[in-house]
């Protein structure tokens, strides 16, 4: 058996992992879209550096687009197997995946105005004619079911804690009599979180595929989030009457900040002013959430007894069309707009941060991991200058940030995750989805609890089991 790493290696997106059996049935465990990687980023989601007609089965951990984004392209390419996934994560991947489609054929429309006739077109990386194919290839496998993928394979999911439908992915794999038990973790959330249940244990593991993206820090302790959230919206909007940006992801991010602020209406400390959600995305993604009441944790269902809307409280508006989200940046009123995407590469968000971030009465607040080239990474890392849509803008707004709201567990968190494990019956772990700095020291950490076979691959990198 081999697996080989061609995504998500030394970095934090474009997850895909690739086994290999003796029989050469091929799994691949997620096909992300890379994200914020900078000029690297079209050429690395051009070429898989596999042949996806060859890929007999396909597992998703979870909707995220750097986890699914490629999915219809793979499919596009020729994978016509089945598709493996909770049913919360189809829910999802499918709005996400329609959307990307969506972007992309809008973009190469856009840029292929601008070419010369000379110049080659460019063309999206799928269409939604592909998502509509890819959806008719999932299959839903439900938390905790021993699901027979072929007479060799049996898969498992159980709830990994992150976003609405995450799933760790445990693999059963027979060859020649013997039995081999690989684990992927998907992304892995919060003991403790403010939504979702904590990460479930899991059967003792021969091999493991472990995401690293905060191996090295540790989170603050969520319950100054209110008071945090608190403090810069009055500071901006009722003292310097200015505006908060926040750069959210659709999914996961946006519904804990509107848990949040809906948790401060409920404690009569909601500032009051206008709270805008500009993300037509984001709408869809709440009522799935909305629709899985199944994921939340025991003190979101006591909070359901008193409240049976958790996502929406005074002052809250969608904003759905182009016209809506124009005239935000217009209106000289304080506010508070929560936009996509969460790296601010783009989306709405990259609009109302170039209008408002050469006034310093206003702060862009930034709510989780941002990749550092990407230009949330670059304010977070306090560059004075960044560029958007071809122009340079001074940094004159507040940054601030509240990496406490990561849906990523830190590296206690990850650890808690591997507790239940006998080191000693682990032959590898693998680390994925982190930066390599941040591994090495992550490594240390599990060196630190026993398990010393920890392997970082890096990219398109292949080891034999």
């Amino acid at each position: 058996m081999k697996i080989a790493f061609h995504g998500a290696a030394r970095a934090v997106t474009g997850s895909k992992h690739l086994i290999t059996l003796k029989n050469n049935t091929q799994i691949l465990l997620d096909c992300g879209l890379f994200q914020g990687m900078g000029d690297l980023t079209d050429d690395l989601n051009e070429s898989f550096g596999f042949d996806p007609s060859l890929v007999s089965y396909f597992v998703l951990s979870h909707a995220h687009i750097d986890h699914c984004g490629l999915l219809p392209r793979l499919v596009a390419e020729g994978f016509k197997g089945n598709i493996y996934c909770t049913p919360a994560t189809m829910d999802l991947a499918r709005i996400l995946m329609m959307d990307s489609a969506k972007i992309q054929t809008q973009d190469a429309e856009y840029a292929n105005r601008k070419k010369r006739q000379d110049e080659s077109p460019e063309f999206p990386l799928y269409t939604e004619k592909d998502v509509i194919q890819t959806l008719s290839q999932i299959k839903v496998v439900n938390y905790n079911e021993d699901f027979q993928i072929d007479a060799n394979v049996t898969l498992n999911l159980t709830d990994a804690g992150h976003i609405v439908g995450s799933a760790a992915v445990h693999l059963k794999i027979s060859e020649e009599g013997k039995t081999t038990n690989l684990t992927f973790s998907g992304d892995v959330g919060r003991y403790g979180d403010l939504l979702l249940k904590s990460p479930q244990s899991f059967p003792q593991a021969d091999y493991v595929i472990m995401e690293s993206t905060y191996g090295d820090s540790l989170h603050q302790d969520l319950e100054p989030i209110e008071n945090t959230l608190k403090e810069i919206i009055h500071q901006t909007c009722i003292i310097k009457k200015g505006k908060v940006i926040i750069p959210a992801f659709s999914v996961g991010r946006t519904q804990e900040l509107l848990y949040a602020l809906n948790a401060m209406e409920l404690k009569n400390i909601l500032p009051d002013v206008q709270y805008y959600v500009d993300s037509p995305l984001s709408l869809q993604a709440t009522e799935v959430l909305r629709s899985h009441p199944e994921v939340y944790n025991n003190g979101v269902k006591e909070v359901m007894k008193v409240d049976k809307d958790i996502f929406g409280f005074k002052g809250l508006k969608f904003i759905e069309s182009v016209e809506e989200s124009k005239a935000l940046n217009s209106d000289p009123r304080p506010c508070v707009i929560i936009s996509s995407s969460g790296m601010a590469e783009g989306g709405r968000v990259k609009h109302h941060i170039r209008n408002n971030i050469s006034d310093q009465k206003n702060t862009i607040l930034m709510v989780g991991y941002a990749e550092p080239r990407s230009l949330a990474g670059k304010l977070l890392a306090g560059q004075p200058k960044v560029w958007l849509f071809g122009q340079e803008y001074e940094v004159v707004a507040d940054v601030r940030s509240i990496r406490s709201m990561s849906a990523h567990g830190d590296y206690e968190d990850l650890l808690q995750f591997l507790s239940g494990q006998d080191p000693n019956q682990i032959k590898r772990i693998f680390l994925v989805h982190g930066e390599y700095k941040v591994q090495q020291i992550f490594a240390g950490h599990l060196n630190d609890k026993g398990f010393h076979n920890v392997a970082i691959p890096e990219y398109h990198q292949e080891f034999e089991l």
